[in-house]
């Protein structure tokens, strides 16, 4: 039976031959970003991991430890990451990703600081790595080719005296970090993408199956047993499978270093890091194939009643409104987290996770119910024959409705959720505003024991070509019970940050002259301090500032003049908004591969649609016939085929956005107090063209109505 399957399948005639074909691209197309998708993870986790050797734990062993501190820095609102290493013997660990441990006045970059370093004057950056260049920074150190990376050396003495200064007797084997909330991020997208992936090649192996059917149900009447017809069928889809995933995998190789380049979660990946382990190439080389024969098996079960049972069509059972309960429950879980968070990260995430699963596996299980809903309002309001029709369809079987879109609900929903957390924290939480004066503001922030600062620094800034003023901020000895921890003299104090009271000479001023979470303001006026001005300049100095016209020239050299003078702190000088800034562009990344979700889920959701469409048409094309005999124009049948797939997709879109961004609203209350803060017009444009993709791929599937609708195809023989 396996020989004769398989000459079902390659001389089946035209049809059969072009069944294979559409199959085969279909599944070569979901397999192929299937495996992208898998890739991508292992990619992620592959930059988690060397990210995480940056960080290498105090260790103790048999080896001559390493001094090593990480710290940090910024240029043009980007991180520089700063490692400084100092050997206490020979046996002491290498660094990874350079051949030896740099010595005393030595450093090694990343290929793109060494890019900067080039391509900027040396007042502005090199000035801060004095010595002698060894080379490059190996991949194996890098979480990304755009890594600003700089491995210094120096004497044992100096490294243990810099900030969180350790010793380690092994680099490299620290483990990827363990952030639930980042493993939860791509678990949670992976699934928004694959969920999509498979309903896609489920559809596409279902293709034509009611033809199918009915050439099966007609060799059961000539003698074939249930078993024979089992297994032909599971070797026509297995067939087309097989060979649509071989193809998909030469897809994903073909396409694997293009992929890699763009920054899906902010930076981009090295090639090698889109690899696929051995389990992630058998999971789909041998389960597409399997879940294309499941699907095909599932398609014969009215075949395996009896051979008549193909004709015996009874109207499903209409689904039910309690199919709404697993959503609303999740709703309530992220409602009663608002009142009652745990404190811990291991109860938030029993709480929040089990909440968002829920609401997903709830509007999957809600969609039928909703479809048919849809269909009804559709069919009450219906003043044309095409819209009665669609309707009715629709009602008659909303499973069928929504089964090929269930995954464009998922995916949105899951979007939905990332897009509205992450551009609500951006807002709270974003980096200065180009053009303001904190853009334009540098800052040194100095712990208790800083060395004196030198006598020459002031000098030294304010002979730089577009710094305004450079001042100190020195430390009140009254801070807790004053209003503000700094102190400064009055005529410092320049006027785009405020004023004094009136009569006063020294003020009470936030340590940055703005406070915390707010912006610089000309019309701030500070309070008045009891200490003399004559005893000011005996005060400690808290910080360093440096206002500036906004210029990143003058911001750079400003910073590079203020590291200088105190090479040892561990966090460098920086403009207000530099770790924001980070932290948003982190996000953005996220927020992007987010959007990567929606296109593609949209895009598969159009195929399965577009799938779906055409195997719907084939299954009744002697109804559609019939109808055109009894004078039914083609372009009413046209708006009864759009309308069955486009209804049910646009009313799901809007519930799942809907959904997606209550869920992240909830979210966001419970665990930052932030109210949601809409997505960006963008957002709703990608959403936009993807459903019109959509409809545009539904849309080129129609012009086959009319070839395969024609009166020889009405006959009854």
């Amino acid at each position: 039976m396996i020989g004769f399957g398989l000459r079902l399948v390659v001389a089946g005639g035209r049809e059969a031959l072009t069944r294979l074909l559409v199959i085969a691209a279909a599944v070569a197309i979901g397999s192929g970003l299937l495996l992208t998708t898998l890739a991508g993870v292992n990619a992620v986790n592959a930059q988690l991991t060397r990210y995480a050797s940056m960080y290498p734990q105090a260790s103790a062993g048999d080896a001559d430890p390493l001094w090593w501190s990480t710290r940090f820095d910024y240029f043009h609102g980007k991180q520089i990451i700063r490692i400084d290493v100092a050997a206490t013997g020979a046996t002491a660990p290498t660094p990874v990703g350079v051949p030896t441990t740099p010595g005393p006045g030595e450093y090694y970059a990343s290929p793109a600081l060494r890019d900067l370093l080039a391509a900027h004057p040396a007042d502005q950056l090199g000035d801060r790595y004095p010595g002698r260049d060894l080379g490059t920074v190996g991949p194996a150190a890098l979480t990304s080719p755009d890594t600003l990376l700089v491995i210094a050396g120096g004497t044992p003495d100096q490294v243990a005296k810099l900030p969180a200064a350790k010793q380690v007797t092994s680099v490299g084997d620290t483990p990827a970090l363990p952030e639930t909330t980042v493993n939860l991020i791509l678990g949670v997208i992976a699934g928004g993408l694959l969920f999509p992936v498979l309903i896609f090649i489920g559809t596409a192996t279902r293709l034509s199956a009611a033809r199918r059917e009915q050439r099966f149900a007609a060799m059961r009447l000539v003698g074939a047993t249930p078993r024979q017809i089992a297994i032909v069928a599971a070797v026509e889809a297995t067939a087309a499978a097989v060979a649509g995933t071989a193809v998909g995998f030469g897809l994903f190789y073909a396409f694997r270093g293009p992929l890699a380049g763009i920054p899906f979660t902010g930076m981009p990946f090295f090639p090698s890091d889109l690899s696929l382990g051995m389990l992630d190439a058998l999971l789909v080389a041998l389960g597409v194939p399997a879940g294309a024969a499941v699907a095909a098996q599932v398609s014969l079960r009215r075949v395996r009643i009896s051979p008549l049972g193909v004709t015996r069509r009874v109207t499903p059972r209409a689904p039910r409104a309690y199919r709404l309960i697993p959503a609303l429950l999740g709703v309530a879980v992220l409602f009663f987290a608002i009142g009652f968070k745990p404190e811990t990260s291991d109860g938030q995430t029993a709480v929040f996770l089990p909440g968002l699963l829920l609401i997903m596996a709830g509007l999957v299980f809600a969609g039928p119910w909703l479809t048919m809903v849809g269909a009804q309002v559709m069919a009450r309001y219906a003043n044309r024959p095409a819209t009665l029709i669609a309707a009715r369809r629709l009602a008659d079987n909303p499973k069928a409705g929504f089964r090929a879109i269930s995954g464009i609900m998922l995916a949105l929903f899951v979007t939905s959720v990332a897009v509205g957390v992450i551009t609500t924290i951006i807002a709270n939480r974003g980096p200065a505003p180009v053009g303001s004066t904190e853009a334009g503001q540098v800052s040194l922030y100095l712990p208790e024991d800083a060395p004196a600062t030198p006598d020459s620094l002031f000098t030294d800034l304010r002979s730089i070509t577009d710094v305004r003023s450079a001042f100190a901020v020195r430390e009140n000895p009254d801070w807790m019970s004053a209003s503000e921890p700094g102190l400064i003299a009055c005529a410092e104090i320049p006027s785009a940050y405020g004023r004094c009271a009136e009569g006063a000479t020294v003020a009470e001023v936030a340590t940055g002259l703005i406070p915390f979470r707010q912006s610089a303001s000309s019309s701030r006026v500070w309070p008045a301090a009891s200490v003399p001005l004559g005893d000011l300049q005996r005060l400690p100095v808290m910080s360093i500032l440096v206002d500036t016209d906004g210029s990143a020239a003058a911001v750079e050299r400003s910073r590079t003049v203020l590291e200088a003078a105190f090479p040892a702190f561990r966090v460098a000088p920086n403009v207000p908004g530099d770790f924001e800034s980070d932290f948003a562009n982190t996000l953005r990344g996220w927020e992007q591969l987010a959007n990567v979700v929606i296109v593609a889920s949209l895009a598969l959701g159009g195929c399965s649609l577009a799938v779906s469409v055409i195997g719907g048409l084939t299954e009744r094309r002697r109804p559609f016939s019939l109808l055109r005999l009894s004078g039914a124009p083609v372009r009413v049948l046209r708006r009864v085929v759009a309308l069955e797939s486009a209804v049910p997709m646009l009313a799901v879109a809007a519930v799942a956005i809907g959904m997606g961004l209550l869920a992240a609203h909830l979210f966001l209350r419970a665990q930052m107090h932030y109210t949601l803060v809409a997505p960006e017009p963008r957002f709703y444009v990608i959403v936009v063209i993807g459903l019109a993709t959509c409809l545009g791929v539904i849309a080129s599937t129609l012009p086959l109505l009319e070839r395969i609708t024609g009166p020889e195809t009405a006959r009854s023989e």
